[in-house]
């Protein structure tokens, strides 16, 4: 007599960014004395959920590097230029998701390859979970917020200029925040 063991696939959910309502913006210190913030508005991606394990979790994000928004128009131009972005060249940011770890009730470290400016380094997010939903046409939403820092040079982003009074015009630490809105996949 021989038995066949049941095996049953975890809920495996793809959701996607819902671009309207998501935003990842970013700040750093001008002439050490001010921060400077902008956010990128071209967001697009999957995040692919695993209800039986998180740490299944799957992460994929691309940015628009010529959404750039710093209030500022000769700003935003200098940054997509060859000294920063270069925007022509490299016209998105990417990441995707290689694990999850630290899986609580509420959060999560998502480490993941973040490619700027045609070199990718590995990061590590700090991401809480915002909640579920249903909305008015019957769909299913969640809310993630994520925050990390990465260092500008690391991924060629070397351009600066040094001050008379000492130090640099631009801060080398960049912080970057991430606010979701996920739309389940029919």
């Amino acid at each position: 007599m021989s038995t066949a063991a049941a095996t049953t696939t975890p809920a495996r959910t793809t959701w996607n960014i819902d671009a309207t309502h998501s935003q990842v913006e970013f700040a750093v210190r001008h002439m050490m004395i001010a921060t400077v913030r902008g956010r990128f508005a071209d967001v697009t991606g999957t995040v692919i959920t695993d209800e039986a394990d998180p740490t299944k979790a799957e992460v994929d994000v691309v940015i628009d590097v010529n959404s750039i928004d710093t209030r500022e128009a000769k700003r935003d131009a200098h940054l997509k230029s060859p000294d920063f972005f270069d925007a022509e060249t490299f016209p998105t940011i990417a990441f995707k998701s290689a694990r999850v770890t630290d899986a609580g009730s509420d959060g999560f470290k998502l480490v993941g390859d973040l490619t700027i400016h045609g070199v990718t380094r590995e990061v590590t997010l700090d991401v809480t979970s915002e909640g579920r939903a249903k909305d008015p046409w019957g769909g299913e939403r969640a809310g993630y917020s994520a925050v990390t820092r990465v260092n500008r040079k690391d991924f060629g982003l070397t351009w600066n200029q040094a001050l008379e009074t000492g130090g640099l015009l631009v801060g080398d630490e960049v912080k970057i925040s991430l606010d979701l809105e996920l739309v389940k996949s029919s």
